[in-house]
């Protein structure tokens, strides 16, 4: 064997351990905010609310005055109702070790939560948290929200689908894009004034949605919300839209901060 074959060996066997340990989703979305051709706002911290930092927050909303959290890790899923001033839940219902809770939204007296992998969908009755019904569909499952007269839901591709909210079953998508380019990773979403806000996994942006086209019409910036060290997946994922009062509330997994932010344009 020569020294140049010796070389390309190691190289090879290097390369196969390097495609056995690697992660199955990089440390950090490979998406440069500089090549958005969208334009980026920026922010203003209204308020400050507790959150409480070990809720892994999966799915959020803002009804009745409450929020209404889905929180995920296997063992640890659980959908709550929370308190807005003190972060404290008012009702909480555990949700069984087997499922690794994801997106939420309401829909009329119902409120419906999405799991991970595992392809089920649970229904609840918003008052008592009592489980009414399931639904499954492909694929995972990762953001939930709705329009007027459909579900929308998130699964980690670049792709929205579009359900219909009685009988949860797919009918459309579409594929998000910031001009040509595809962003892919979309997580929690929120339904606000006609447009989808997405959470883009493992960045500190939210893409603002057409949900006609798929096009990126604007991004949120939000870098610098929650300075400091991150530990391990703590990051920015939770958008809550209160309509009546025009707030918008944004958090992370495991943050212990919930902020009120005005969008600056």
């Amino acid at each position: 064997m020569t020294t140049m074959t010796r070389v390309l060996t190691a190289s090879a066997v290097l390369g196969l351990l390097v495609l056995t340990i690697a992660p199955r989703y990089p440390a950090r979305a490979s998406q440069n905010p500089q090549t958005a051709q969208a334009p980026v706002f920026s922010y203003q911290v209204v308020n400050r609310f507790p959150h409480d930092p070990n809720a892994f927050t999966q799915g959020l909303i803002y009804r009745d005055g409450h929020l209404f959290e889905s929180t995920g890790l296997k063992g640890q899923s659980s959908l709550r109702k929370v308190k807005l001033e003190t972060g404290a839940a008012v009702e909480l219902r555990a949700i069984d070790k087997r499922y690794f809770a994801e997106g939420l939204t309401d829909w009329g007296n119902r409120l419906l939560q999405l799991t991970w992998e595992t392809n089920i969908g649970f229904v609840y009755d918003v008052t008592s948290f009592t489980q009414v019904g399931t639904f499954t569909y492909t694929g995972e499952g990762w953001g939930l929200t709705h329009d007027a007269s459909r579900l929308i839901m998130s699964d980690g591709t670049s792709a929205l689908r579009f359900l219909d909210p009685t009988t949860q079953r797919e009918i459309g998508r579409i594929t998000v894009k910031d001009g040509e380019r595809e962003i892919r990773r979309l997580n929690e979403l929120e339904f606000i004034k006609g447009q989808v806000y997405a959470n883009v996994w493992y960045t500190d942006r939210i893409a603002i949605i057409a949900p006609d086209t798929g096009h990126v019409t604007a991004w949120l910036d939000l870098a610098g919300l929650q300075p400091g060290v991150r530990r391990g997946d703590s990051v920015l994922n939770g958008i809550a839209y209160d309509s009546q009062g025009d707030r918008l509330f944004v958090t992370g997994k495991l943050w212990s901060t919930l902020f009120e932010i005005r969008v600056r344009r």
